[in-house]
């Protein structure tokens, strides 16, 4: 009766024999902590294909054609595709012989074929590809976000934005070296470990970094508009809520890394950076369109009414026309214009410098619509 309360079977093992006869001792809980980490992973990894299959299709078929040939779309497809292949490939190792619970507790890969071993390394690869596309979109669109700045603090924040992508690439480069060794070896990772963690360090230092870059300065150019009387909703405050969401959120994951006892949170970093990244693009792009249909309407109401204004009674101010006398300035300001062309002033030049501004982060490649 005593050995019947102290036994626990969800505690118990049972024994494997090895390729030349030896026991393998296991535990019901190594098992259990064995399955459950594959599946975690395995759904973790499966959340992020299906999300970036997703997005690559989204982004394909709502891109216009004129805009397809501009570096950050090619950049950000290209960073999607990548990121497809990557979590495909990670899928197919976790459901493969790799992880086996026999060649696993064994360590015994003797069934893994060479077209497994080539998955593993290409898995290592395509990380640094992506990170490379990552830092290369990064890196376009600060340069397009910091165009109004002066020469000096352009050549500075490039040059710095530079250096920190610079590190993170060497980082993963090194990290892709030298896991590819060790998979090809067979021998543990963790002495791996220190150059995993400072690459995730340093991944996320350079997001931070550009997406510091991004809200800063789009902060600045919104607390223009607003003092402008600008301050409706447009494709800089998308771009700046973007920024913010992928500064954010990259950022937890990585920390989090280190705190929650889930496995490879930081490879969500690359996967949602990548796609916040052609999301943002296509969210201005979008309210830019919206604006130029809008702005249509009256210029083609003006046409309809003929360009001396003989049809209406006054002047038009908000699509309404004024019935009455003007004041004196205003008439003053009416008859100047019959004699010569009205001069901007300084905050219509203002206004029409960070409209310019607002479209050119929306639309990178520069090339803009007549209309």
């Amino acid at each position: 009766m005593a050995n019947a309360t102290t036994f626990d079977p969800f505690s118990q093992s049972f024994t494997l024999l090895t390729r030349d006869g030896t026991p393998l001792h296991i535990t019901i809980p190594e098992l259990d902590e064995f399955i459950l980490y594959s599946v975690q992973i395995s759904i973790n990894y499966a959340a992020q294909l299906g999300a970036s299959l997703l997005f690559l299709i989204v982004l394909l078929l709502l891109t216009k054609a004129d805009k397809r040939k501009s570096p950050i779309f090619i950049i950000n497809s290209i960073a999607l595709t990548l990121n497809v292949l990557r979590t495909l490939l990670q899928c197919l190792y976790f459901t493969g012989p790799f992880s086996e619970a026999y060649a696993y507790f064994s360590v015994d890969y003797s069934k893994v074929s060479a077209s497994d071993y080539a998955n593993q390394v290409a898995i290592t690869v395509l990380t640094f590809l992506l990170l490379f596309c990552a830092e290369a979109s990064l890196l376009l669109q600060v340069r397009v976000v910091c165009i109004t700045l002066r020469q000096a603090y352009q050549r500075i924040i490039f040059a710095s934005s530079t250096m920190i992508a610079g590190l993170a690439i060497g980082f993963r480069l090194a990290l892709c070296i030298e896991n590819s060794k060790y998979i090809l070896s067979l021998q543990s990772l963790f002495p791996l470990e220190w150059l995993a963690s400072a690459t995730n360090i340093t991944t996320s230092i350079s997001i931070c970094w550009f997406c510091a870059v991004f809200i800063i300065k789009l902060g600045f150019a919104l607390d223009q508009r607003k003092k402008l009387g600008m301050g409706s909703f447009g494709p800089m405050q998308i771009i700046f809520i973007m920024g913010c969401q992928t500064l954010i959120i990259p950022a937890i994951f990585s920390i989090i890394e280190y705190f929650v006892p889930l496995p490879s949170m930081d490879a969500n970093v690359l996967s949602l950076v990548t796609i916040f990244l052609p999301l943002s693009s296509l969210w201005a792009s979008a309210s830019i369109d919206h604006r130029k249909r809008h702005s249509a309407k009256p210029e083609l109401h003006g046409k309809l009414l003929g360009s001396d204004g003989s049809a209406s009674t006054g002047p038009l101010v908000g699509e309404k026309f004024l019935i009455g006398p003007l004041s004196p300035s205003e008439t003053a300001t009416s008859r100047a214009s019959h004699s010569s062309p009205p001069t901007p002033t300084r905050v219509q030049h203002n206004r029409s410098y960070v409209d310019l501004e607002a479209q050119r982060v929306a639309e990178p490649d520069g090339r803009h619509d007549s209309s």
